[in-house]
């Protein structure tokens, strides 16, 4: 079981991941959408696609681009398709 939790609240839950490059990526169903904000933010990695970025936010505190997903990756990476990642540096906890 994986978790990812900030400030006290999970963001998500699920014992079905995925693990690429140290990052976790939770499926669509497992997190909660309603903290998540689309910050405008994207980036564009050369194996992976395209990424959105996402704010968390909860009650009146924001992290700024704190989660990311794939939603259309490149050949290599489909299986992390929709998967949200958030960001360890942000202070974001991952349990796993």
């Amino acid at each position: 079981m994986a978790k990812a939790i900030w400030n006290g609240v999970v963001l998500a839950e699920s014992d079905k991941y995925e693990i690429v490059e140290g990052n976790v990526y939770f499926p669509p169903e497992s997190v909660k959408k309603e903290y998540l904000h689309d910050s405008g933010t994207d980036y564009e990695c050369p194996w992976k696609g395209h990424a959105d970025y996402y704010d968390i936010i909860i009650s009146d505190k924001v992290n700024s681009d704190a989660a990311w997903s794939y939603p259309n990756p490149k050949p290599a990476a489909r299986q992390i398709k929709e998967h949200v990642a958030f960001e360890r540096s942000k202070g974001i906890k991952i349990e796993m």
